[in-house]
């Protein structure tokens, strides 16, 4: 979370290297919990280097298969411990491998920094 600093009225914001420990740490945390856990990342504004105040995390998971449809699989994952917001995106192995060759998949695919792969 932001820090407000004791000698001034500016906010301090995670940087990179904070958010990619503490994102690292939450997939470990992650995986052991969920059995079903084969891959964690991050992609966007903190994986290109150009994240500032108020920049959320983009988090991806991807999982050997899902219960729920893709819109409500987030809310299986507390990504509260993260310094910053997260935005949390999980997708099945299928889904992944399936969309991640076209169109702004293909994007994402190129930029997401893997955290933890198993």
């Amino acid at each position: 979370m932001p820090v407000r600093s004791l000698r001034s009225s500016v906010l301090r914001w995670p940087d990179r290297a904070t958010v990619e420990a503490a994102v690292r740490a939450w997939a470990a945390a992650t995986a052991a919990e969920k059995a079903e856990v084969c891959r964690v990342g991050f992609f966007g504004s903190y994986a290109r280097g150009d994240w500032g105040v108020g920049s959320d995390v983009d988090l991806i998971v991807v999982v050997e298969r899902a219960g729920l449809p893709f819109e409500r699989r987030a809310i299986e994952f507390d990504t509260t411990p993260l310094p910053v917001p997260a935005d949390l995106f999980v997708y099945t192995l299928e889904e992944w491998d399936r969309s991640s060759g076209s169109g702004s998949q293909r994007a994402v695919a190129d930029e997401v920094v893997w955290v933890l792969r198993r």
